[in-house]
């Protein structure tokens, strides 16, 4: 069989690409460049798509915006509050899933449902779940003789709420990494280290965690990156606002409102791509911290 590219050859595999680029051209690639430049963008009209003036006013204005730092800081406490435990969780559940347990399978199952619910139904059923009245949190946390939290309405347990719901949410697609990463370790290594006679907590601290390391590497890339662009759950869990006080509010809630709220497309723009550069960095500083970690 002749492999050997031709003009023809390539013409035909772009003809079978051609409606796939289309897409990705139109709803990715275009906005993205639109948007970047649109960042310059200092005095826009809109309804006729006239440029007047353009400069850096756009970046210098969110450098210099109380609102804007207030939402990182909200996105750092969030990124720092959800990865970290979801990670651990998610791993602690799949190594528990792992085992040759009664109606394993079905508990995969529930543990993933919640990752492909709909992020607004899942909110509504954590609304009801944070209510302070007759919240199904707060009746549970009462035999402990704790008093009813305002979870959704006191500025200092909003985001350990969201943060809650982001956890709960986001276990399911971990632990289902994680469980592949599991089965793919040698069997063999565990037989071994039992004849040695080391304990459950002594396989999994030499033998699951450094042969996971590549798995949770990608899982801490993924989690941080996702962490970064929370949106849909600050927007459904508090109704549409972002928290009491703007205490939820993330990078992704401050260029909605600036976008659709106060049509100020040129900072929506601006804060779009600061958050880019700093999820950018981040990722940059995790593959060299990557690299650097001892292949098993």
């Amino acid at each position: 069989m002749n492999d050997t590219p031709t003009i023809g050859k390539t013409l035909k595999a772009l003809l079978y690409l051609a409606p796939a680029l289309l897409i990705i051209g139109t709803f990715n690639i275009y906005p993205i460049i639109k948007s970047f430049l649109m960042s310059f963008y200092t005095d826009y009209d809109y309804f006729k798509d006239i440029v007047n003036e353009r400069g850096l006013s756009n970046y210098s204005y969110i450098f210099q915006d109380p609102e804007f730092w207030l939402s990182m800081k909200n996105t750092m406490i969030f990124v720092i509050g959800v990865v970290p435990i979801s990670i651990i969780l998610s791993l602690g559940i799949a190594v528990l899933l792992n085992q040759k347990i009664k109606f394993r399978g079905f508990f995969r199952t529930v543990y993933f449902i919640p990752f492909v619910t709909s992020v607004v139904a899942v909110s509504i059923v954590w609304r009801w779940i944070f209510h302070t009245q007759y919240g199904l949190l707060n009746h549970f946390l009462g035999f402990f003789g704790v008093s009813p939290i305002k979870w959704l309405s006191d500025p200092q347990m909003a985001m350990p709420a969201l943060i809650i719901l982001a956890v709960w949410k986001g276990l399911g697609y971990n632990i289902i990494i994680f469980l592949a990463g599991l089965q793919n370790i040698n069997q063999q290594y565990y037989l071994a280290a039992k004849i040695d006679g080391a304990s459950s907590w002594q396989r999994f601290k030499n033998i699951t965690v450094p042969l996971l390391s590549s798995t949770t590497f990608f899982i801490s890339i993924i989690s941080i990156i996702n962490s970064f662009k929370v949106f849909d759950e600050v927007f459904a869990l508090f109704g549409g606002q972002p928290g009491p006080a703007n205490s939820a509010q993330t990078v992704v809630y401050y260029i909605f409102n600036k976008f659709y709220g106060e049509w100020d497309f040129g900072v929506a723009s601006a804060a779009a791509y600061a958050l880019f550069i700093v999820i950018f960095i981040l990722t940059l500083v995790q593959l060299y911290v990557g690299k650097r970690k001892v292949n098993y």
